[in-house]
């Protein structure tokens, strides 16, 4: 049995540290190589994506055979930086490490023409390293830290092709980042000096304090669902994200399946689980409202995806409903639902970013940036449009694509708590999916193409397209059926979900 997370931790430090170090040391060289180097980028981003997909992996099997991972660094009295690995942390360093690889080949070939890429790089990097911070944080303060650094790191890369639209775009998304980080420290002081420790405990750390200060841990709740739910893109604080669509095809992908997006969802699991507990947060009656912005953000975001031309917002729309599954399953109460929001935390990533990828493979090749551009383009580009039906189908949650699974426990899961109404929001949903995703793959399939496509690029012969940015959706649409057809299997992310699920939050 995995041990529990409060458990004393051996001093294996230097694995956390290494993870951490594996893309801040790259990103920090490539801040100071010139344009012209390349190679010498290209091998540290690969090295350093590599270095980091093994050490996780490593310790995936190590705590698999019940190896313990933390390091320490004293910030303040009483107060230290906190790395810590357990089973949830590995479901979101897992996600991170494999798609940064896969992100960080497809940037390559995106880039390659493109002006400042050794900023880019710098900036790319430091992104997945605050990221991977936020996946081993031991603590609430270590977690504010590193989530307000990827904050940091993101603008730069959200603003990067320098257009008024991208700078207006960073605006908005530092004027929510930010005054939402000044929440989460409010709601982080206030309740340190209530409780006194701020680290993640197995069935939360505020459970003594329910009689003497109710009103004050459901404000605190509040202010620190409100901080992270500016990044989970829960309504109404989510209008930063389909602006942010202005970046690069490969910053659209880190946001929505890797970075940002998914650190919100993260940061609502562990404010649920390890901060509040499971049981203290539904007696305090805080989850039911939760589950109900929830399931108003899924609807809402696939109703604005209806009526969105530009295909990267109509991605990004579906994306604030997708990621609030997440919120959804959490906010149920229930080992059910909780494999399912856990679950679709690694199959949405996998799904979505497949979508951009490919929508980035027709902006780069064919110039097509909206639906109404789409018509006949499965003939010119069978490939990533083979891979872009089976991110779709996913979504909409049709078998065996990885969507079905992470729907059907939502499903189980509600039903398990006595509830209905989640079984109707779900299939609201999908239907909606149907809406929106469908008639792309009319277009797409059966349509008769243009005479010329808005900007066409020839990449010598009969290329689809370059071949590093063909690979990674293919990769990942290979990926989403594979975990679906075999959910069951050992260390897939369903398992490891029920494993979390069984040994964190739902001890016998």
């Amino acid at each position: 049995m995995i041990p529990a997370i409060d458990a004393a931790l051996p001093p294996n430090a230097w694995l956390p540290l290494l993870v951490l170090a594996s893309s801040l040391l790259p990103g920090l060289v490539i801040f100071f190589l010139a344009e012209q180097r390349y190679w010498t980028r290209t091998l540290l981003n690969l090295a350093g994506s590599l270095v980091k997909l093994l050490l996780v992996g490593a310790m995936l099997w190590g705590v698999f055979h019940q190896q313990q991972y933390a390091a320490s660094l004293p910030l303040l009295p009483g107060l230290d930086l906190v790395l810590r690995v357990r089973p949830l942390s590995l479901l979101f360093l897992s996600l991170s490490a494999g798609l940064w690889l896969l992100t960080t080949l497809y940037a390559i070939g995106y880039l390659e023409d493109s002006p400042n890429r050794s900023r880019f790089f710098g900036f790319f990097s430091l992104c997945v390293t605050a990221t991977v911070g936020v996946a081993m944080a031991g603590n609430l303060l270590t977690f504010l830290i590193f989530f307000e650094l990827l904050t940091l790191t993101t603008y730069p890369l959200v603003v990067h092709r320098g257009t008024e639209e991208a700078r207006r775009a960073g605006q908005i998304y530092l004027a929510h980042t930010v005054i939402a980080g000044a929440l989460l420290l409010a709601g982080t002081v206030w309740l340190y000096t209530l409780a006194g420790t701020l680290t993640f405990t197995t069935q939360g750390f505020v459970a003594d304090l329910v009689e003497r200060h109710r009103w004050s841990l459901i404000a605190i709740f509040v202010l620190l669902i409100i901080g992270v739910g500016v990044k989970a893109a829960l309504v109404p604080l989510q209008s930063w994200l389909p602006r942010a669509m202005v970046a690069p095809a490969p910053v659209s992908a880190l946001l929505h399946a890797v970075a940002v997006v998914k650190a919100g969802a993260f940061g609502i699991v562990l404010i649920v689980y390890d901060v509040f507990g499971v049981e203290v947060a539904a007696e305090l009656g805080v989850t039911k409202p939760l589950a109900l912005v929830a399931a108003f953000t899924i609807l809402y975001g696939s109703v604005r995806a209806l009526f969105q031309d530009n295909l990267k917002r109509r991605l990004a729309f579906s994306t604030v409903s997708q990621v609030s599954y997440i919120v959804l399953g959490v906010a149920i109460v229930g080992p059910l639902a909780t494999v399912g929001g856990l679950v679709h935390l690694v199959h949405q990533g996998v799904m979505k970013i497949t979508l951009f990828f490919c929508a980035g493979n027709l902006a780069e090749t064919l110039g097509i940036h909206k639906v109404s551009e789409m018509n006949g383009v499965g003939r010119r580009m069978p490939w990533t449009m083979l891979a872009f039906s089976i991110g779709v189908f996913g979504m909409i949650g049709l078998p065996p694509v990885a969507g079905f699974i992470s729907k059907w426990y939502l499903g189980l899961g509600g039903l398990e708590a006595g509830l209905h109404w989640p079984l109707f929001v779900l299939a609201g949903s999908s239907l909606l999916n149907a809406a929106y995703f469908l008639p792309i793959l009319h277009r797409a399939w059966f349509c008769e193409p243009p005479e010329a496509w808005p900007e066409e690029r020839d990449f010598g012969g009969n290329k689809e397209t370059a071949w590093l940015l063909l690979l990674p959706p293919l990769v990942t649409a290979a990926l989403s059926l594979l975990i679906g057809l075999f959910a069951s299997m050992p260390f897939t992310p369903l398992e490891w979900a029920r494993l979390i699920a069984e040994r964190e939050f739902y001890q016998p």
